[in-house]
C-alpha cells in the first residue's frame, strides 16, 4: 500500500462559478484558477500523484500550457486516476478536509462523493468528505481563498 497527502489553494472572486468535488455550488465566488480551480479535486489528484512519487498536478498540467486553460479538473482527476492505474493500483480509500467560510457544502458532500467515486471507480463509502471553516482567521476568514487537504490510501491490484 502507498499513502499520499495533497493540498490545493485558490483565491476566492466574486462572479465566476464555484466548482468543488467535480460539481458546481450555487455561491457568489468562485475559485479562480487556470482549469475550473476545483479545489477539492486538485488535492486529490496530487494526494494520488505523491503516493507514488509521480510529481504534482502542476507537472502533470502546468498553467503554462493552454491546453489546460479552463479544463474541467474531472478530466485532470481520470487522467491521474489512468496514471495510478497503470502503476498497478486502485484507490483503497480517501479523506478530504475542504477548509471555506461559505458556503454550507454538507448537503453536497453526497452528489461530490457520487462523482468522486464514479471517476475512481469506487464505492462511495471510500470517499470521505468534511468541511470546516478557519473561524474567520487568514485568507480562508477574511473569504479570499478557499483550500482543501487530502490523503489517499492506494492498493496494489
Amino acid at each position: 500500500m502507498r499513502i499520499g497527502f495533497g493540498f490545493d489553494v485558490h483565491p476566492l472572486v466574486d462572479g465566476i462559478p464555484l466548482w468543488l468535488g467535480g460539481i458546481n455550488i450555487p455561491h457568489d465566488q468562485g475559485a479562480k484558477g487556470h482549469s475550473d480551480a476545483d479545489v477539492m479535486l486538485h488535492a486529490v489528484c496530487d494526494a494520488m500523484l505523491g503516493a507514488l512519487a509521480l510529481g504534482d498536478i502542476g507537472k502533470h498540467f502546468p498553467d503554462t500550457d493552454e491546453k489546460y486553460k479552463s479544463i474541467d479538473s474531472k478530466i485532470l482527476l481520470s487522467h491521474v486516476y489512468q496514471l495510478i492505474q497503470q502503476k498497478g493500483y486502485k484507490l483503497g480509500n480517501m479523506d478530504i478536509a475542504l477548509v471555506l467560510e461559505a458556503p454550507k457544502i454538507m448537503h453536497h458532500v453526497p452528489q461530490m462523493q457520487a462523482c468522486i467515486a464514479r471517476i475512481l471507480e469506487c464505492a462511495i463509502d471510500q470517499v470521505s468528505i468534511k468541511a470546516t471553516t478557519n473561524e474567520k482567521m487568514g485568507y480562508v476568514g477574511r473569504k479570499e481563498g478557499i483550500c482543501c487537504y487530502a490523503v489517499v490510501l492506494l492498493l496494489a491490484q
